[in-house]
């Protein structure tokens, strides 16, 4: 490989992926197990495999690395574990339960059972503070000093590392909060002090207090990390710039990821949707679903026209986050996941995980319940001396020993019992693909499944068989991709304002100066991230004069340049909720309640080599392997060694020394010269 490098690194619940792409275009994938307890020493790790990889040192590898962009799960981790920062919160005095009331509906309304979620912050340290501040921005109640002091120092009485302040109608004058967070600041230095106008200047206020109380949770283990990964890197001998991916896809600076913590709560799974869109333009086809499985969880995201969705008001460990990020669909089935007994004495596969620690019974690591993996190793589409490239070896015996515990219970052939947990984690993964195309209008069956992260290859033939779909494509770095899709992510700052009072549309002076003036926020926080001219991307919230809820409303195809700027606003409207919910209402109000803007910094594109041209490639092998019921001899084939266009037909495995692909009867799969491995279903 040619430098200088460009180096991508994405954090998964059992391995740490690091992705190098060359001036020359040549790509090398790494993996490092996941060190739970520090995400930063499974990175250098991983670094080090890499430039053991390129037979050179680290130092000398990250000597010529121009840059560097990190997906991690932190955030995620810390939400999911309910191991956040100690924190306190300061609000408008009388509003210090808005965070424990919600939105007044429990997600499940008929499970009287349901317990209430605990917040992330208990009441004793919701501080209430007496100011008052009118939707127009009037102020009623001056902030009160002595209200002030009274809340700092109960705060430091009881050492919280961060906290968030929360101000009624923040959004339209943020005085108040400033004045507020500087006193913090000041009394108690080192204190992570969040801001809900800073974070989401919005209305609504549980959602902005809610985005903004995570902000705050997560901040101080994100910030500690990153600089922890910075400190590292540098002792290591990096000294080019560290970029974050973001949830929406983008990447930021460090100092940008640390401030706005809550909004890397997908960083990891956004890298796998970047990589999607770089691949639709690399002529994969527009519309694809993005199937992401790892050793914990798969994510699923739709493409649609070359554009991924993006959405507010995500949920992760029972915390509403309102940030926009990508619309990505999560759910509990991995190679890690758990097989066991559930309820009624059936078989259940997932959510509980083996994780990267101890990780499957076949890895060697104490686990002894049958996960996923496991269960692909016993029906013999794993290879046990060749798991990444022959770097490990798993243990069969192992492995069938927990299927056979488990066997026993259930009355089943140790066969019977893998087939049973492999057939379970299909279902379980077509199910989430249904909930993120059919339960949003969209018929799958018109898209190709993107087949990614390490186990995909394994159920991607049998999900697309469920859900009626024809094409599935398997890049050649498959068990990478999220980290060469964050190489592949622009950098973004995003900005909004919310107007309330005015009925309908304003005015197209209006319009223009509300647009303008966030461009030029946005322009120079850009600015100070990189040189030359970012691009602009402009959306609003809008809904109907008697709608409760609003809907996203890109306007990019708006032309800014004619007049008659409210008309177009609206018609934009009208035709998103027409392709939304299949009607539109032309004649009723149209009210813009929230208006943004992202500017966009565009980073040098990755090369693009395609793939040489070889000779048709023979089998490799054959291996005893469960297919249609039954063991059979399957050849197997070199992902590496076959031929642009050659056809490999089902039943049959490709493999290569990071990821495995399960071609079933009926299946017929050629290679790319792209580089992805295209199966038409049978």
């Amino acid at each position: 490989m040619m430098g200088p490098y460009r180096i991508g690194v994405d954090v998964g619940g059992t391995f740490t992926d690091v992705v190098c792409v060359g001036s020359d275009g040549a790509t090398l994938l790494a993996k490092a197990a996941t060190t739970p307890d520090d995400q930063s020493r499974g990175v250098l790790d991983g670094l080090g495999v890499l430039a053991s990889m390129l037979h050179i040192t680290v130092a000398e590898m990250l000597e010529v690395t121009e840059r560097l962009v990190h997906g991690t799960t932190v955030a995620t981790n810390a939400l999911l574990e309910r191991r956040t920062a100690r924190i306190g919160m300061i609000t408008t005095e009388g509003h210090r339960d808005v965070i424990e009331m919600r939105e007044g509906l429990k997600p499940e309304r008929y499970d009287l059972r349901l317990p209430v979620p605990a917040p992330l912050v208990p009441r004793r340290l919701r501080l209430p503070l007496r100011e008052r501040i009118r939707p127009d921005g009037a102020v009623k109640t001056a902030l009160d000093a002595a209200s002030l002091d009274e809340a700092i120092a109960t705060l430091k009485a009881e050492g919280v590392a961060g906290v968030a302040v929360c101000l009624l109608h923040s959004w339209r004058d943020p005085a108040h909060e400033q004045a507020a967070g500087a006193a913090v600041s000041a009394a108690m230095p080192g204190v992570y002090v969040t801001l809900s106008s800073d974070v989401l200047p919005q209305i609504k206020e549980f959602e902005r207090f809610s985005t903004t109380v995570v902000n705050a949770a997560v901040g101080p283990i994100v910030a500690g990390y990153l600089a922890r990964l910075e400190t590292r890197l540098t002792e290591a001998g990096f000294h080019g710039p560290l970029f974050v991916i973001l949830s929406h896809g983008g990447v930021a600076p460090v100092a940008e990821a640390a401030r706005l913590a809550a909004g890397t709560a997908l960083s990891g799974p956004a890298g796998g949707v970047a990589a999607g869109l770089a691949l639709a333009r690399a002529g994969l086809g527009d519309n694809l679903v993005t199937f992401d499985v790892g050793g914990t969880s798969t994510d699923v995201a739709l493409i649609e026209g070359a554009e991924a969705a993006l959405g507010r008001g995500r949920v992760v460990g029972g915390e509403r986050i309102a940030l926009e990020s990508l619309d990505i669909v999560t759910l509990g089935a991995g190679g890690g996941s758990i097989a066991h007994v559930g309820a009624g004495g059936m078989m259940r596969v997932g959510p509980r995980s083996a994780g990267a620690v101890p990780g499957p019974a076949c890895y060697g690591g104490g686990g002894v319940e049958p996960a996923v993996t496991d269960a692909n190793l016993v029906l013999g589409y794993l290879d046990p001396d060749r798991f990444l490239g022959g770097a490990r070896s798993l243990d069969r015996a192992a492995a069938e020993a927990a299927v056979d515990r488990l066997a026993a219970r259930l009355g089943l052939d140790r066969l019977a019992c893998a087939a049973g947990i492999h057939a379970l984690a299909n279902v379980a993964m077509a199910d989430g693909i249904r909930v993120a195309t059919v339960r949003r209008g969209v018929d799958p069956r018109g898209f190709t499944l993107l087949s990614f992260g390490g186990a995909a290859g394994l159920h991607a033939s049998a999900v697309a068989r469920d859900l009626g779909m024809g094409r599935v494509a398997v890049p050649l770095l498959a068990a990478g991709l999220s980290a060469w899709g964050m190489l592949q992510t622009d950098l973004r700052y995003e900005v909004s304002r919310s107007l309330v009072g005015a009925a309908g549309l304003p005015d197209e002076p209006a319009i223009r100066a509300l647009f303008a003036e966030l461009e030029a926020a946005a322009r120079e926080r850009m600015a100070q991230w990189m040189a030359g001219d970012p691009a602009i991307r402009r959306s609003a919230d809008m809904r109907y004069g008697e709608q409760v809820f609003e809907v996203g409303v890109p306007l990019d195809a708006v032309d800014w340049d004619a007049e008659g700027l409210p008309a177009a606003l609206a018609e934009a409207f009208h035709a998103r909720h027409e392709a939304l919910f299949t009607y539109a209402l032309r004649g009723e109000e149209v009210v813009l309640v929230t208006a943004r803007v992202a500017a966009v910094g565009r980073l040098p594109p990755l090369p693009a080599p395609l793939l040489p041209e070889v000779p048709p490639a023979a089998p490799v092998a054959t291996r005893r392997a469960y297919v249609a019921g039954a063991m059979a001899d399957l050849p197997v084939f070199a992902f590496t060694a076959l031929a642009p266009g050659q056809p490999v037909a089902g039943p049959a495995i490709v493999e290569s020394d990071t990821t495995t692909v399960l071609l079933l009867p009926g299946d017929v799969a050629r290679l790319d010269a792209r580089g992805w491995l295209e199966v038409v279903v049978g």
